[in-house]
């Protein structure tokens, strides 16, 4: 009962322990979160407002309530286990599975699923309602006559009636015990009662101990008054026992001993003189005791002194040393030990005083090794991370030492320094100069996207956008941090280039301006993605502008409405200027000179899925552009959007597949189409009994 306790106290449901270990043992050995598997008793429990049927609804619900829930997610794997395991109990688990809601199915009025609840947040919600109108569909009776009455019926003693007849009253256990109950998400209330029930144990355990340590003391006395009756069937006579009268004998004896003792002096002389011979006696056998102890010790300890120097023998002409280990041996022991004598005894104590002062050197030279295998580690880091093209394949570890060595005599041969003043300045003016070189095409490229809105202007100046107003487009620099301190960066890597002086143009703090630029190109360390971002941010011309149209009148120039983005309008207004922009940009794209009727250049367009979502206002307005500026057009269209082209084309191509395998197309001209839709009509009339037109 303790372990229930301490098993419900660590948990929130009501499910018994033995259940909850073969769930732990399952989640723990298919790394299945235990949330995932869910007993049905965690998920429903009685209404609060139904509690008196809730002893009704344990005793009938619990063995559904024990079953445990495995989603299709993980029904392979929990099958598998547990046809491979031993369970050493019942397990019973149900496979969830998603699935439409039986339509019809109504539940008695009275019925006990009315009176359960389900954990709301529970994914199998669904599945549990279901099961509980299929399985538990009973009726609560509240008298005999509607118990006998109903075809599936439970009271609130716990009787269930089944409609095949069969009736069912488990009297076992009571049915308020709580103790047994399964069902809820709060187990509050068990463990009130399992710990009330334990007192309860506890106090009748101590009573009956109590009880039967008194029965066990007076068990004892009795058995000891049973053998001393026992042992008085040894005695046949009563002079055997006759205590007093051997006491009484004793005591004359005694008397007539000191009366004879008082009355001889020579007899108290010789008792006198044997007292002192029996403790000179004693003394002297404690004196050759103590003798005879040294001895033992004496012989114990040359037999050790002997053992010893047989060892140390041994061990010298094993490993013999020569003179010089000897020395060195012997200003070590002077060194550690300061002035001493040796015994046979203190051997073995210098021996440790020495290998502990050994230790503790051999201690201070590894850790004196390690601090300068640290240095020099962090000083191979350190030249790697500042030379990184050089030192690509060279690792950072002592054994890579050789290699840093050859590099440092390649570096000595080569003589590298003195050439350094002259290196650093044509490093200084190659590098400033590709960055000017590099700034000034970024220039160049975000003149060419001004010149070419300028174009497109042109283009958009001679399309009416709405009566007597037009729309043009403005550029204007992107407020954006990152690319306007990028512009900064590149401007302040040449400002003094040519009118600065020498040293400043080629200082070291110039270079590292280039150098800071350089290395967030390439990628810094830990920083690749982001650097690879920013790099196609900054460097992406586009980026640095913002761009937004301008609707203007025609007449003065001035601006009737400002386009930031398309937020904030119709589907069509949105339609209508990105049609604008778009044949305009086609315009510039294709070099054509507005209003130019003949021309010999390539302009031919492809529309596909052209207008399907779009109204069909904006779709004739897009047609009526493209037709201004006489373009080529091929337009992908379904049928429901023909009579928008129709009037722009001048034949259509119809696409048919039957069946999705079988793909058919039929050229007609603009003439042929009318004709045949003409006819179509007609026919369609005639059909119907309509008259013709």
């Amino acid at each position: 009962m303790s372990e229930e306790i301490d098993s419900l106290a660590r948990r929130r449901s009501n499910i018994d322990t033995a259940q909850v270990r073969i769930r732990d043992a399952l989640c723990a050995a298919l790394g299945i979160d235990e949330d995932d598997l869910s007993f049905a008793g965690e998920l429903i429990q009685v209404r609060d407002d139904e509690r008196e049927w809730e002893g009704a609804a344990e005793r009938l619900l619990r063995g559904f309530g024990l079953a445990l829930l495995v989603p299709d997610a993980h029904y392979k794997v929990v099958a598998d286990w547990v046809e491979r395991q031993h369970l050493g109990a019942r397990l019973v688990y149900f496979h969830v599975r998603s699935r439409k809601a039986v339509p019809g199915m109504s539940l008695h009025p009275q019925s006990l699923v009315r009176k359960l609840v389900i954990k709301p947040d529970s994914p199998h919600y669904e599945w549990l309602e279901q099961e509980l109108r299929q399985r538990f569909d009973v009726a609560c009776c509240d008298t005999g006559e509607q118990f006998r009455r109903e075809a599936r019926a439970i009271t609130r003693a716990g009787q269930i009636k089944a409609p095949s007849g069969r009736h069912e009253k488990d009297d076992r256990h009571r049915i308020d015990d709580r103790s047994r109950y399964v069902l809820g998400w709060s187990n509050a209330d068990k463990l009130r009662a399992l710990r009330d029930q334990r007192q309860r144990l506890e106090e009748k355990l101590a009573t009956l101990g109590q009880r039967i340590g008194e029965i066990q003391q007076a068990r004892k006395e009795l058995r000891g008054r049973l053998e001393t009756l026992a042992r008085l069937e040894e005695f046949t006579r009563f002079a055997d026992i006759d205590w007093m009268n051997l006491a009484r004998q004793i005591a004359a004896l005694t008397e007539e001993r000191a009366r004879l003792e008082a009355a001889s002096d020579t007899l108290q002389e010789l008792g006198r003189q044997l007292k002192a011979v029996q403790d000179r006696l004693g003394e002297t056998e404690s004196k050759r005791g103590e003798a005879l102890g040294r001895r033992g010790e004496v012989k114990s300890k040359r037999e050790e002194a002997q053992e010893l120097r047989d060892q140390a023998n041994a061990a010298w002409n094993a490993t013999p040393l020569d003179e010089a280990q000897v020395g060195r041996l012997d200003r070590w022991r002077a060194e550690a030990l300061g002035e001493h004598q040796l015994s046979v005894e203190s051997c073995d104590n210098r021996e440790q005083e020495l290998r502990k002062w050994l230790q503790e050197r051999i201690d201070a030279e590894d850790l004196r090794l390690k601090r300068l295998n640290d240095r020099i580690i962090k000083a191979m880091a350190a030249f790697k991370e500042e030379f990184k093209a050089e030192t690509v394949e060279m690792d950072v570890s002592l054994a890579a030492l050789p290699e840093y060595e050859r590099m440092l005599a390649g570096l000595k041969g080569d003589d590298l320094p003195r050439f350094e003043s002259r290196f650093k300045e044509l490093l200084n003016v190659n590098t400033i100069n590709e960055i000017a070189n590099f700034n000034a095409q970024l220039a160049r490229e975000r003149e060419t996207i001004r010149e070419r809105v300028d174009f497109i202007n042109q283009s958009l100046e001679a399309i009416d956008y709405n009566p007597g107003r037009y729309i043009k487009l403005v550029a204007q620099p992107s407020p954006d941090a990152e690319i306007r301190d990028f512009q900064q960066d590149l401007r302040a890597c040449t400002e003094g280039a040519l009118t600065g002086s020498a040293d400043e143009q080629y200082s070291e703090a110039k270079f590292l301006q280039v150098k800071a630029i350089i290395d967030r190109f390439r990628g810094r360390e830990g920083l690749a993605d982001a650097d690879r971002r920013w790099t196609a941010k900054v460097t992406d011309v586009r980026n640095g502008f913002l761009f937004s149209a301008s609707e203007r009148w025609r007449a003065d120039g001035a601006e009737h409405e400002h386009y930031s983005d398309s937020g904030g309008k119709s589907g069509g207004q949105k339609e209508k200027l990105a049609y604008t922009v778009l044949a305009a940009s086609l315009a510039y794209q294709f070099g054509l000179e507005w209003g130019a009727v003949r021309s010999r250049s390539f302009r031919f367009v492809v529309i596909d899925e052209a207008f399907g979502r779009g109204s069909d206002e904006s779709a004739q307005y897009a047609l009526r552009l493209f037709q201004q500026i006489n373009l080529q057009l091929l337009i992908v269209t379904p049928l429901q959007k023909i009579h928008i082209i129709e009037p722009f084309v001048a034949s259509v191509g119809f696409v048919h597949n039957e069946g999705g395998q079988d793909s058919r197309l039929r050229c007609l001209s603009i003439e042929e189409y009318r004709a045949q839709k003409a006819e179509a009509s007609a026919e369609k009339r005639l059909a119907e009994g309509a008259p013709a037109p």
